[in-house]
């Protein structure tokens, strides 16, 4: 099918020229573009393979090996001299999310190698990408593991395949973009840094602008190649300037003064680690060669950390990636004027000769980004607002009462912490994770089995274990051991897989009181933290006035669920069976779903139900009903006061799940309790 033209794209802006300064130059470390569903990312990357300068290949080569420089070390090779050299358009290649690691890195067939003694190796989707584009739709849904797999691959140039000894290495260098919708879950902070720069992308608000893409979009389904031919000539102008960039690329100079900027930038947002300076210093250049320039001026310098800083500036999950264009602004204005007073200053390169890399020669644009890019830590907690002493002012007055009785306005949440595990007991099949132990692809060994179609982990000793005795009937002579298929044995790994979490809150009037339902949005907040880092799904169900509501469906995005935690009201009745059994039916339904993923009913409650007739007796049977189906549970117990009730425990009894207080809730309490154990004994 004929793809949409790059350019006759609307807008995007930024989009575009991340995509374009990655096409000049592959070492800026790839795309990651973010946002909402419809605003033309998977369009734009298609669009982007049309552009990319046709390679030349070495006949008969799988990995796409140049002739000018064949890789020495390809599988297929070594390639002779006097090859007469091949072409082929650049490809783009798709990398699926439910793709296996074979499928990503190419597979060994084991039981051919110890059989037969034969290196057979099938390249996977890295193999294919070289020398091309590699997208990834959809990348924070992605495994981890495929994720840093396909990170490092991009980072060092090559692929590594190993199985049991079986060793393959072969060239893998490609422009990297991946797309995501965060409302779908984000990627971990370590592996957005590997993204060299980031791009937010959000449909526009002007009429005119989308009128013009419903119109272009329009003509091109009605005739894809007519469209596409109408915009042939701009198509071919940006492909030759493409070509005109990484040629000039090599003589881009980037001078002290540029270099000063960049590490002054990266200095003042506090980025981790030196990969933001690499990447900045590619990207300006990069921008240099794309405006035809041979000098890296400070306009180069602010555009590349418009587009390389946003994603490195997040302290946690719950930080939206920004920049403070202001402060960026004034750094690099100070950073000039530093270099101006002080061509070396103490503290900077010795005896590199005067500064004539950023010089004044580039008025700065002005800083016209929108309102809401700002720095995280510019003193608001996006969630985690800390708990307010009692001298200061309260946060939002109290709404008006609502029929059903006194709801009350959202208070912040108290500040999280490392919270304590928990896990689902048994042993599950889910997707890898870090919480509940689970039959994994990765992990330690546990046994070994026969394999149940193609073998992908080796059990050698087992696999020894089950040939030695036929050797003799084998008629084997020689020091090496005769190995028959019916011999393989597939090793049993156990490692962690994630869970689902499904958080059910009692919003009601008895948990009202202003500091309690702080420390339960803290407590709360917390857990989901800690979801986040052992890869869970998380769900919100809460509970108050007439019944319960599911404010969070099951999502990846701990994000989104400290969204509605930090809006959540409170006030009314307690209708605790209500939110059991509207947790109840969530599970049923993402059970039908994905049954491989267990679920972890975490429940938040002082344990009181009210309203309607014998309201905790109802309650008990609702937790009963859950105890049934196998559902492993946890009361956070938000009681508090001199006079306890013990109400929470006795829940988590009918749950037979466990009870902790808010206190026993954190890690550092529950490791100080095993000291004085330990102590004692």
């Amino acid at each position: 099918m004929t793809p949409y033209p790059f350019t006759a794209l609307v807008g995007q802006e930024d989009l575009r020229l991340a995509l374009l300064l990655n096409a000049v130059s592959p070492a800026v470390g790839g795309v990651l573009v973010r946002g909402e569903k419809g605003t033309a990312k998977s369009t734009a990357v298609r669009a982007l393979s049309s552009l990319l300068p046709e390679v030349g290949v070495v006949p008969g080569c799988r990995f796409s090996c140049d002739p000018a420089a064949p890789d020495p070390a390809c599988p297929d090779g070594p390639h002779a001299a006097d090859v007469r050299p091949g072409s082929r358009a650049a490809r783009m290649v798709e990398l699926p999310v439910g793709a296996s690691e074979d499928r990503l890195v190419g597979a060994l067939d084991i039981e051919r190698a110890l059989a037969e003694g034969v290196k057979a190796f099938e390249p996977g989707l890295l193999a294919a990408a070289h020398r091309g584009l590699l997208y990834v739709d959809e990348v924070n849904l992605l495994h981890d593991h495929l994720v840093d797999l396909l990170l490092d691959a991009a980072a060092m140039g090559a692929s590594y395949v190993e199985r049991e000894g079986v060793s393959v290495r072969h060239a893998a260098r490609f422009l990297l973009v991946g797309t995501m919708n965060p409302e779908e879950g984000e990627l971990r902070p370590q592996l957005l840094d590997r993204f060299g720069l980031t791009v937010e992308v959000t449909a526009s608000r002007e009429t005119d602008e989308r009128v013009e893409v419903v119109r272009r979009r329009l003509a091109y389904d009605a005739d894809p190649a007519g469209f596409a031919a109408r915009w042939a000539a701009e198509e071919q102008a940006v492909r030759e300037q493409i070509t005109t960039a990484r040629e000039l690329l090599p003589t881009v100079r980037l001078g002290d003064s540029a270099l000063r900027q960049i590490a002054a930038t990266c200095a003042a947002f506090e980025v981790d680690g030196m990969r933001a300076d690499i990447v900045m210093a590619r990207a300006a250049t990069a921008l240099a060669a794309w405006a035809g320039r041979t000098e890296v001026l400070p306009e180069d310098v602010r555009q590349a950390a418009l587009l390389a800083l946003p994603h490195r500036r997040r302290r946690n999950p719950f930080d939206a990636p920004g920049l403070d264009e202001d402060k960026l602004d004034e750094t690099l204005e100070r950073s000039r004027g530093e270099d101006e007073d002080d061509p070396d200053p103490d503290g900077g390169p010795d005896g590199d000769g005067p500064d004539d890399g950023g010089g004044p020669g580039g008025d700065r644009p002005p800083a016209d980004g929108p309102e809401e890019s700002r720095a995280p830590d510019s003193g608001e907690r996006e969630p985690g607002v800390p708990e307010p002493r009692e001298s200061e002012p309260e946060v939002p007055e109290p709404r008006p009462a609502l029929a059903g009785g006194g709801e009350q306005a959202a208070v912040g949440a108290a500040e999280p912490f490392k919270a304590r595990h928990f896990d689902v007991p048994g042993l599950g099949e889910g997707a890898a994770g870090r919480r509940s132990r689970a039959r994994t692809a990765h992990g330690r060994t546990t046994g070994a089995r026969r394999p149940q179609g193609q073998l992908t982990k080796l059990h050698l000793a087992a696999t020894v274990q089950a040939a030695a005795p036929h050797q003799h009937a084998r008629g084997r002579s020689g020091p090496g051991l005769v190995v028959r298929r019916d011999d393989l044995r597939q090793a049993v790994r156990e490692g962690r897989e994630g869970n689902l979490v499904l958080f059910v809150v009692d919003a009601s009037g008895s948990m009202a009181a202003r500091q309690r339902m702080s420390a339960v949005k803290g407590a709360v907040l917390s857990l989901l933290l800690d979801a986040y880092q052992r890869r869970d799904k998380v769900g919100l169900v809460t509970f108050r006035g007439s019944g319960a509501e599911l404010a969070l469906p099951p999502t990846s995005s701990v994000e989104a669920g400290a969204a509605r935690l930090e809006r959540l009201p409170t006030g009314g009745r307690t209708p605790l069976a209500a939110g059991l059994l509207k947790a109840r039916e969530v599970l049923r339904i993402e059970r039908l779903r994905d049954a491989s993923r267990r679920p972890l009913l975490v429940v938040v409650t002082d344990g009181r139900a009210t309203g309607g007739p014998e309201p905790v007796l109802l309650g008990a049977r609702a937790a009963r009903l859950l105890a049934a189906e196998g559902t492993a549970s946890v009361v956070v117990d938000c009681e508090s006061g001199p006079v306890r009730l013990g109400l929470a425990t006795a829940l988590a009894q009918e749950l037979g799940g466990v009870a902790v207080s808010l206190r026993e809730l954190r890690a550092d309490a529950v490791s100080a309790l095993v000291k004085d154990v330990r102590r004692a004994a």
